[in-house]
């Protein structure tokens, strides 16, 4: 059975009709943009030859007064800013319309490649982030990500490679069902936050605004400079109307001790400062976005009003963030080193933007913290919205600690639907451990895969690939993938043995491990892989854990009678029809009866 249950995708096509509709929408507007764009360019080259043939009037002929330049002049000016806004306002559009498409291309499958891998997060030691491809390209992060922001990509990256507590978890599906519906909101935060992802790192900006003072504070030390910069005006003005030097030059002088004092100062609060001033006026577009959002949730309403109590709103002390930074950017400029000793430059922009520090420095991390879980969040609700036949796994309480663990027609969420076949798997205090014997290509590492991709997806507070998932909160610990390591002088058993290790200490944390082992210890012989996997299992069924180990040996298989009832055997298998290999990828009871090895040599003709 595939993906696509009858009945469980009877609301699939009602996201993709919305995106298209919007889609011809923003077409539509592009279409218009275009069309003005070349009427205002086409003005543009009027108003210049105007201007030329003008000019040769006043120049060439004198028929008329020069004053009659400023007309074309003007007017290229103004045909300037109007074709500046049209294609500001087409490039946003477009931003618009490519939300629209992505979305409709996660609907049907053809996002791979398209977004966001994640890579930056990536650890190859991970637990089990590598095996379950939470990053990379076609990895769960891609799939999931519509965050534009580095914050909300990192918080998203956190909640899927660490999970969450129970109550963080049932709280997120709350405002997940909130959020999902509010297209508007995504969609505008995904056309802002789309340039400033390049422009603003939020990390050094927190890091800036959280550091001590450096130079002088206090609104007096401001005004002292202040007084500076206009005595040394009105020294100039002094000097100009009396021809009076010693007033200038007096003011000079003390200007030029202060800069001895404070300019390496005023230069180290400057350069701290990574952050263009457009990057900052985009981020308080978005937190302003935010600050204007009706919510009901009470967490949400919490947040949306963090940002806004106090004296000004967190939009507006950015935007005047903005403004000490568009000084700071015009630092190194021609003017500015002109204006050094008479006005104290750096000084004076220093300063200020250590008086904004000193205000709002503090609630910084604060306002890039809330905006990262909004968009970590959004990212969770596009997804729900995208896939309303993905239901929210449901959280229950197990005896005595245990782990518990039941799908129902659970998919993987990284296989297209046509391709896609659903398992339903269960664990409990009764069968704590499923031994999937098979043959080669037969499903059983994807079938690993899928219970431990929708256990992410569960702590991580999303909705999960299946029909229903109960479970217990669980940690999770997998050795799907295993190679040697020629750098490290490594063998795949040695690499492998050395992972499991840290599943085991992952065992003893504070909830249950649900672990998933793909071909057990293959790289030793059949007698120490035996003896090998029981003391591995009942090690960790000691620790409370639940989980299932794939073999192809089926030596394996007999350890059941060493380990208890609680393990239980399963299998896939396949069928030779027409000179070819057929899977069905379908879990059945029992040892798997047959291997393939001999044939598949066989039908590649290695007759043997």
């Amino acid at each position: 059975m595939s993906c696509g249950l009858d009945g469980l995708r009877r609301n699939v096509t009602e996201p993709k009709a919305e995106y298209s509709k919007r889609l011809e929408k923003y077409a539509a507007v592009i279409a218009e943009r275009d069309r003005v764009h070349l009427r205002v360019g086409y003005a543009k080259l009027a108003v210049i030859a105007a201007g030329v043939l003008l000019g040769w009037i006043v120049l060439g002929k004198h028929l008329v007064t020069a004053y009659w330049l400023i007309a074309p002049l003007a007017l290229y000016f103004l045909l300037t800013i109007l074709h500046g806004r049209v294609l500001r306002a087409k490039e946003q559009a477009n931003t618009a319309a490519e939300f629209y498409q992505k979305g409709i291309a996660r609907i049907e499958d053809r996002w791979a490649g398209s977004g966001e891998t994640g890579e930056r997060f990536r650890d190859r030691n991970h637990v089990y982030a590598e095996d379950l491809d939470l990053f990379g390209r076609g990895g769960l992060f891609e799939l999931l990500s519509t965050a534009r922001l580095p914050m909300g990509e990192k918080q998203l990256a956190r909640w899927l490679s660490e999970g969450s507590e129970i109550g963080a978890i049932l709280e997120r599906q709350k405002l997940i069902e909130e959020l999902r519906e509010k297209l508007g909101l995504r969609e505008d935060l995904a056309v802002v936050g789309e340039d400033l992802r390049a422009r603003l790192n939020p990390e050094t900006l927190v890091g800036w605004a959280e550091r001590g003072l450096i130079l002088p504070g206090g609104r007096i030390w401001r005004g002292v400079m202040a007084l500076l910069g206009l005595s040394t005006a009105a020294g100039i003005f002094y000097y100009l109307e009396t021809a009076t030097l010693w007033p200038l030059l007096s003011v000079l002088g003390v200007e030029a001790i202060v800069l001895v004092w404070l300019r390496r100062k005023a230069h180290m609060v400057i350069e701290g400062v990574d952050s263009s001033a457009e990057g900052l006026l985009l981020f308080s577009q978005i937190l302003e976005r935010l600050e204007r959002e009706p919510f009901a949730a009470p967490r949400l309403k919490a947040l949306a009003a963090e940002l806004k109590e106090g004296s000004e709103p967190a939009s507006a002390a950015i935007r005047q963030f903005a403004r000490i930074v568009y000084w700071i950017d015009a630092s190194d400029g021609v003017l500015a080193k002109m204006a050094e000793l008479p006005f104290l430059y750096s000084v004076q922009v220093g300063m200020a933007a250590e008086a904004w520090r000193q205000r709002w420095g503090a609630k910084m991390r604060r306002w890039a913290e809330f905006t990262g879980e909004m968009e970590a969040l959004l990212s969770l609700a596009a997804y729900s919205y995208e896939h309303p036949a993905d239901p929210f796994p449901e959280f229950v309480g197990a005896p005595e600690g245990m782990g518990f663990f039941e799908g129902e027609e659970l998919g993987h969420p990284l296989i297209a639907a046509e391709k896609c076949v659903r398992n339903s798997v269960r664990l409990d205090a009764l069968t704590r451990v499923l031994l999937v014997s098979g043959s080669n290509m037969s499903g059983k590492s994807t079938f690993l895969r899928v219970v431990g991709i929708n256990t992410v997806l569960a702590m991580a507070g999303a909705p999960i690939r299946g029909k229903r998932l109960r479970l217990t909160p669980l940690g999770i610990g997998t050795r799907i993938r295993s190679t040697d390591s020629l750098q490290e002088g490594r063998s795949s058993f040695y690499t492998e043995i050395l992972h499991i290790r840290k599943v085991f200490d992952a065992a003893d944390g504070a909830v249950p491990m649900l672990f998933l082992f793909d071909e057990l210890l293959e790289g030793t012989n059949s007698k120490d892989r035996r003896i090998g996997a029981e003391g591995l299992i009942q090690g960790l069924l000691k620790r409370r854990a639940i989980g299932i180990v794939t073999t192809h040996d089926l030596a394996l298989t007999e350890i059941s009678a060493a380990v208890g009832n609680v393990l239980r055997n399963m299998h896939f298998e396949d069928q030779v029809a027409d000179e070819k290999m057929k899977f069905d990828y379908r879990l059945r009871e029992g040892v798997v009866e047959k291997s393939n090895a001999l044939e598949l040599m066989r039908l590649i003709g290695l007759d043997t």
